[in-house]
């Protein structure tokens, strides 16, 4: 029997990483369902621990929209870098030049220092992948397009980006689907906070905590059959950052 160790959307919060991790057995299969930046105050620490564990423990880490974003906005900063910026982008870029967070950017300049100073952190998200499918689940960032006759032809975009038309139709795959970017308070309408997953009748299961605005951050153990473990970390501080 395979096992998985899944952990739910990090945005930056090193610290709450670092705390989830120690309740990984170092022999179940990783796996991170994206959007390791962005928001949180050490998106630099967030990638370096990943990567490692990727390169030396042969962790999987999934490509979230956020990832997305970075990398749209590293190849066109002039068009993109506004985007980047209205969804918690400057943290990011100021964690990986080593600034103080709340130092001014300049999109198009920081692009190329980000491309020479962090250009092995570039390169490993430049190689997430969108979608890891095994037996018994798919994991995934955002979910899937189950209006398509064939599933597996949703598009990568979408992997990374969708929300209400996944959540609300029915899982034909077979499989259990493991997704995180809508955070479970949403999906709950309730505030930030709850330490449920959401989880439905169909193999649908929620897993982004929102833990960089005062939520949770995830780490759930599957096997062939479903949840072994739930372990959840308490946001560390109430210091949202936008």
């Amino acid at each position: 029997m395979t096992e998985y160790f899944v952990i739910g959307d990090v945005h930056g919060k090193a610290g709450m990483l670092d705390e989830l991790l120690q309740h990984w057995d170092g022999r179940s299969q990783l796996v991170f369902l994206g959007d390791l930046i962005d928001r949180g105050e050490d998106s630099r620490a967030v990638l370096e621990r990943v990567k490692a564990l990727v390169d030396q423990e042969g962790a999987v880490c999934l490509s979230g929209n956020h990832e997305y974003m970075f990398l749209t906005w590293l190849d066109n900063p002039e068009k993109s870098y506004d985007h980047y910026r209205r969804n918690g982008g400057d943290t990011t870029i100021n964690s990986l030049l080593g600034r103080p967070l709340n130092a001014p950017v300049d999109g198009v300049a920081d692009a190329e220092r980000v491309k020479t100073e962090a250009a092995d952190l570039v390169d490993f998200i430049r190689q997430m992948p969108f979608l890891l499918e095994t037996e018994h689940y798919i994991f995934v960032h955002a979910g899937l397009d189950l209006e398509l006759k064939d599933w597996r032809e949703t598009s990568d975009y979408q992997k990374v980006w969708i929300r209400a038309p996944f959540h609300q139709s029915h899982n034909h795959t077979g499989k259990t689907i493991v997704f995180g970017h809508t955070p479970t308070f949403y999906l709950f309408s309730q505030a930030p906070g709850t330490k449920r997953l959401w989880m439905t009748g169909d193999g649908k299961i929620g897993m982004d905590g929102g833990a960089v605005y005062g939520g949770v951050l995830h780490g759930v153990l599957f096997g062939d059959s479903g949840i072994l473990k739930h372990y959840f970390v308490e946001n560390d501080d109430l210091a949202v950052r936008n």
